[in-house]
């Protein structure tokens, strides 16, 4: 065999979400990419800020000397005294550029906190539904996942489930909000609550435990709310995230980590992740992308157009009869399978021409995920699809 038979096994149970990407491909090559409905995959269309190319630009014709060179495995001293800054208005602490580790987007940054922290066998909690890559991540480094249902009215904490699945083996609790795949932001009162009893549990096992906020999103959210800063209400917490989907940067692969400046034994973390980061065979953030985003701390792309496009799908869809919660951010919507089988779901719709992926890629079988961050002509040209498909599968339509 070429390969591990873990790796087999993981690849036969792998993303739901390039599968139907790869769908579309071969669709689009048959029948005309005008006439497929891809909702499959979480890359914005949008372009970057103008500011971005600005700042592209001017770097291109007045290069610094040495800026494609190594630096210190941590990033450049400038970035992250600019995130840092950010993230101490925020947070309204003081939060240090030495508690800042730039990193190859949110997924090398959540990689780089779990090899830290994991001893082989710990537990980390992951809250369903839930971005499917967490459980190969925590497996990276020796752990064990542990799925724990968010509240299956609203997606929200269900703070009483979350005690009751923690163990003497808790090692961390990985939160994303808004959240992948549902939209939903957490409140602050639910943040406090998930901290008082994390600090509460720390006592009862004799063991720190980390919660991991996962936020490419937090600067898309909608209806005037905000996102909540997890250091506010839980002392041992690290912040993952990236400009993937604020600078609409994905392919870029530039994030960051962030200690909570009260967390216990904080430089020994940040040694460790600096650590990490290196041997993982990151070694550092890509040098251009750190020196570009430093100035653009504070600039994010239209989320305006975002908002009207959920709008426009969260409308048609539940007049045609399709239950969700309405997100308050990202760009997804979580709608309940009108069928109780997901994937069977998920193929009728196929047939109408209209990709999407089932809730079991989340852990939520049941469910289905559609990616609105695409053309509006798109979710427009696609509602007369939508509605066929509804009709079959026996909603209003």
């Amino acid at each position: 065999m070429a390969v591990a038979r873990k790796i087999a096994g993981f690849i036969a149970k792998s993303s739901w979400i390039r599968k139907m990407f790869e769908e579309g491909e071969r669709m689009r090559q048959e029948i005309g990419a005008d006439k497929v409905y891809d909702f499959t995959l979480g890359n914005p269309d949008v372009e970057p800020p103008a500011e971005f190319n600005d700042a592209f630009l001017k770097l291109a014709q007045t290069p610094v000397p040495g800026m494609h060179r190594y630096m210190n495995n941590a990033g450049y001293a400038e970035t992250r005294s600019a995130v840092a800054k950010t993230l101490s208005r925020a947070s309204e602490l003081e939060v240090a550029a030495g508690q800042v580790v730039m990193t190859c987007g949110a997924g090398g940054a959540l990689n780089v906190v779990l090899k830290t922290i994991l001893n082989p066998g710990d537990q980390v909690i992951i809250l369903t539904p839930f971005f499917v890559e967490y459980r190969f991540y925590i497996d990276n480094h020796g752990g064990e996942p542990v799925e724990v249902w968010t509240d299956r009215d609203t997606f929200q904490l269900d703070i009483p489930a979350i005690g009751a699945a923690m163990t003497e083996k808790t090692r961390a609790i990985i939160i994303c909000s808004p959240n992948n795949p549902t939209g939903v932001i957490y409140p602050a009162e639910s943040l406090a609550r998930l901290g008082e009893m994390v600090s509460a549990k720390e006592k009862e096992f004799g063991r720190q435990i980390c919660v991991i906020s996962d936020e490419p999103y937090a600067r898309i959210s909608y209806d005037g709310m905000s996102v909540p800063n997890i250091f506010r209400y839980v002392q041992n917490s690290v912040i993952v995230t990236s400009h993937s989907k604020d600078l609409a940067l994905p392919g870029e692969r530039i994030g960051c980590l962030a200690a909570n400046p009260g967390m216990r034994n904080v430089e020994q973390f940040m040694e460790g992740a600096v650590f990490s980061n290196r041997v993982l065979g990151f070694v550092n953030a890509p040098a251009l992308m750190q020196r570009l985003v430093a100035g653009l701390q504070h600039i994010s792309v239209d989320i305006g157009a975002y908002q009207e496009k959920r709008d426009l799908l969260y409308g048609a869809l539940t007049g045609m009869g399709f239950r969700m919660v309405r997100p308050d951010g990202a760009f997804y919507l979580f709608p309940k399978s009108p069928i109780d089988d997901d994937i069977e779901f998920v193929r009728i719709a196929q047939k109408h021409r209209i990709l999407l992926v089932p809730g079991a890629g989340f852990g939520a079988p049941g469910y289905f995920r559609i990616a609105y961050c695409v053309d509006k002509g798109m979710i427009e040209r696609s509602l007369g699809a939508w509605r066929e498909l509804a009709r079959e599968v026996g909603l209003a339509g």
